[in-house]
């Protein structure tokens, strides 16, 4: 008998665990056991070009964060264009994207180093 009850355990703790990892994934923020970064998280797609003394290239915002970042909301896309203009590497940066966020997708463009939603 006892060498049943251990299996029976192990099941119920397995199936215990699924149902929490499930209900991670839920829109229920502020409620005990859910997973934060998918409730409250704001990730944002956006091509950039930066222009330096009339010339041209792609800005990638993902090389300025700490490695393994890739949570990126407006007021931190505001404070890396400010960083890069603000060090002279730019002297305008302009873009357009996505942002990704609880409330939905909504377009968000970049017009003259500064976030406009």
């Amino acid at each position: 008998m006892h060498e049943t009850v251990l299996p029976a355990v192990q099941i119920a703790v397995a199936l215990a665990l699924v149902a929490w990892m499930i209900t991670g994934f839920t829109r229920l923020p502020s409620r005990w056991l859910r997973w934060k970064m998918f409730c409250h998280a704001t990730f944002t797609i956006i091509s950039l070009t930066g222009t330096k003394d009339g010339r041209s290239e792609p800005v990638n915002v993902y090389d300025h964060l700490s490695p393994g970042s890739f949570i990126l909301g407006p007021p931190q896309l505001q404070a890396i264009l400010d960083y890069l203009t603000g060090s002279g590497r730019y002297d305008r940066i302009d873009g357009h994207g996505r942002i990704l966020s609880t409330r939905g997708e909504q377009p968000v463009e970049v017009r003259s180093s500064r976030v406009v939603l």
